[in-house]
């Protein structure tokens, strides 16, 4: 496969200097791209100005938000391939040509190792192997499976615009994909992903609302033990946070009746008696490469 890849970065115009990073970072990889950023609720001609001159700038032309900026942008490829980056992380040298390599094997769908850079610490995540299956991501949300890190056949899948707020888009879409063929995985840290400036961390209401989506959407989530407990402890915590105490304990004794070690429960009971603030529970897993 020697022709450019296209590459989908959408943004709100807020972060220009992490913008012009992603975008020279795509544009400095050994492989051609057609790099195609997307304003999603702000005019293309602010961003316009934020990007080098070698970006395509358009506006979202499909529902508002993140899901409906990624089709626009596959939309608006003619390419073969199709590759996403967030507009705060970083593809690091050789990136696309790894994975352009896995593609040319006939991979459908192919992901990365990442690198989190959370204030000053940078802690590697890694699949621990050369191909993520369904099962592999409905045990586990595996964060290095990371939108950032997404390249594939343009025609193949589209995102689901009915997201709620556009959380868990992209498992929803690396699930879809394993389902099709097992995700090939270029497994070392060939991407950084800064979670200082995400926009989702804190949004509880948005983040238990999306996950109640994927629970509907994907059944097969609450069947697996270790999947299930990880997901309603998540809940717990995001209820605990809000102030739910009520919710907060229905969602923890789900989580360990399902799998009486799960973490998330205990670490959300203290949330919500109040024994320690979920902001700060969240920047000292954030430094350790993890999240909730």
């Amino acid at each position: 496969m020697t022709g450019p890849v296209g590459v989908v970065v959408p943004t709100r115009g807020d972060r220009p200097d992490l913008l012009r990073e992603a975008v020279l970072a795509a544009l400095a990889q050994d492989h051609p791209v057609d790099v195609v950023v997307v304003a999603d609720g702000v005019p293309p001609e602010t961003v316009r100005r934020q990007v080098p001159a070698q970006a395509r700038v358009i506006g979202n032309r499909l529902s508002p938000g993140l899901p409906g900026a990624r089709n626009t942008g596959i939309a608006a490829c003619d390419t073969e391939l199709v590759a996403f980056c967030d507009d705060d992380d970083l593809w690091l040298p050789g990136k696309l040509a790894a994975q352009v390599r896995l593609a040319a094997t006939g991979a459908e769908f192919v992901s990365c190792g990442i690198e989190i850079e959370y204030g000053d610490r940078r802690v590697i995540r890694l699949a621990g192997a050369d191909r993520v299956t369904a099962a592999d991501l409905t045990r586990s949300r595996m964060v290095m499976v990371h939108s950032s890190t997404f390249l594939f056949r343009r025609g193949a899948l589209w995102v689901d615009e009915s997201a709620p707020a556009g959380q868990n888009e992209d498992w929803d879409l690396a699930l879809r994909a394993a389902r099709r063929h097992p995700i090939a995985c270029a497994d070392r840290p060939l991407v950084r992903v800064r979670w200082g400036a995400s926009h989702y961390a804190a949004r509880w209401a948005d983040r238990i609302a999306g996950l109640e989506w994927m629970l509907a959407r994907h059944p097969e989530l609450a069947v697996d033990p270790r999947g299930a407990a990880r997901i309603y402890g998540q809940l717990a915590f995001g209820h605990a946070a809000l102030g739910h105490r009520l919710d907060a304990a229905r969602w923890a004794s789900r989580a360990l009746s399902a799998r009486l070690g799960e973490p998330r429960a205990p670490i959300a009971l203290a949330v919500a008696a109040g024994l320690i603030p979920a902001p700060r529970v969240l920047a000292l897993l954030h430094r350790r490469g993890h999240g909730i």
